[in-house]
């Protein structure tokens, strides 16, 4: 049985919003995604702490 995939522990950064969930294996993982228009920029990391420091070092190259 599938696990349900759903995010907890939302938080926000400038235009990045990072949100943990659990990955197909069962793993915590937790994901950054910019919320502007167009931008397309997403990635998992391990820790919390990479993800708000990605969060926290990205810069849109949408104008």
């Amino acid at each position: 049985m599938p696990s349900r995939d759903f995010f907890h522990s939302m938080m926000r950064i400038g235009p990045v919003q990072i949100g943990t969930h659990r990955d197909r294996t069962g793993q915590t993982k937790h994901a950054a995604v910019c919320t502007n228009d167009r931008c397309g920029w997403s990635s998992d990391y391990s820790s919390q702490p990479a993800a708000q420091l990605a969060a926290r070092t990205h810069r849109c190259r949408v104008n």
